[in-house]
């Protein structure tokens, strides 16, 4: 990246409002008190993933469910959010930080949620870019621990130095996620684009603001089903 880039993944954005009192407070907390920004990092993440409850079960039209902001207040949000607010909290601790995107085929997923988007394919998938020891590596603190272990899932580990993304397969050798096409990163949320593509590929999930209920519970009968 050049100087420019760099400066614009540290520098507050729309949706990774990394200047929001709260966000600056979370970070704070979570980080701790160490001089080590790997260390610190790491620790946002596990905060993050497990603090926040991952829950795809939000209206995907309104903007606040995409901020960090928002997310925090709520204290649970789908990949996007989870992942605004990670590159938020590294921000505030000084690490260059932005949301990438990939489009993922997703295996295990509640059967209302696939019911509505007509599709096990999920387009603007979204994980976490951190710049950490000279080079930019991947993080995904979308699932949650709680949700791991009622799905059989290992918890998504990130060292901060190998890409850290979504698992291939549950613990019973089940196939859980694929990625199909990476989009890249962005300094911010590209909004109004994912909106877009969203009204095309999901026009009964848009329509209905999305669903309400709780994910996890279905989520977890389905695997029991599959099992």
């Amino acid at each position: 990246m050049n100087t420019m880039d760099m400066t614009q993944c540290l520098a507050p954005g729309r949706f990774v409002d990394s200047d929001h009192p709260q966000v600056i407070a979370f970070a704070k907390q979570h980080a701790g008190d160490t001089n080590d920004r790997r260390a610190a990092a790491l620790r946002l993440y596990g905060a993050i993933r497990d603090g926040i409850i991952y829950d795809p079960y939000v209206d995907l039209a309104d903007p606040v469910n995409y901020r960090a902001s928002g997310v925090l207040a709520a204290g649970r949000a789908f990949c996007i959010g989870k992942s605004c607010l990670l590159a938020a909290c590294a921000r505030v601790i000084g690490v260059p930080a932005r949301p990438g995107f990939s489009d993922v085929r997703n295996h295990l997923t509640s059967p209302r949620f696939y019911e509505k988007s007509k599709t096990d394919k999920f387009i603007w998938h979204s994980y976490t870019e951190l710049y950490l020891s000279g080079r930019w590596v991947k993080a995904t603190p979308a699932f949650d621990r709680a949700l791991c272990d009622r799905l059989g899932l290992k918890t998504l580990e990130f060292d901060g130095e190998t890409d850290s993304l979504l698992q291939p397969f549950d613990r019973s050798g089940r196939q859980h996620m694929e990625y199909l096409n990476d989009r890249g990163a962005f300094a911010d949320v590209p909004f109004d684009t994912i909106q877009t593509d969203f009204i095309t590929y999901y026009p009964s999930l848009m329509g209905n603001h999305g669903l309400s209920g709780d994910f996890h519970a279905e989520a977890v009968a389905q695997t029991m089903t599959k099992g």
